[in-house]
């Protein structure tokens, strides 16, 4: 069971950032940036990353924009963005 949000990383991204697993990283966007322990995993591609929705500790939406549609399906940008990584210095 987990209690709490994460943040999904592929092995090899993990190894680059210098991220191990359970450490605080930050995701950030254009709209917003959260703070959430690392999960590491070999299920994320790599240069990508995934964040549950479901725990209101780490809204993972604020990194998205309901406004931001998609040109053609004219669908919110809620699955998808561009996004930085970092491990946060504790």
């Amino acid at each position: 069971e987990q209690p709490t949000g994460y943040v999904e990383i592929n092995p090899e991204d993990a190894r680059q950032l210098k991220i191990h697993e359970g450490e605080t990283v930050a995701v950030s966007s254009r709209r917003g940036r959260l703070e959430a322990p690392a999960k590491i995993s070999p299920a994320v591609l790599p240069g990508n990353i995934f964040l549950p929705i479901h725990f209101g500790e780490n809204p993972t939406n604020i990194l998205t924009s309901a406004e931001a549609l998609d040109p053609l399906a004219k669908i919110p940008e809620f699955k998808v963005g561009k996004a930085r990584l970092e491990k946060v210095q504790e």
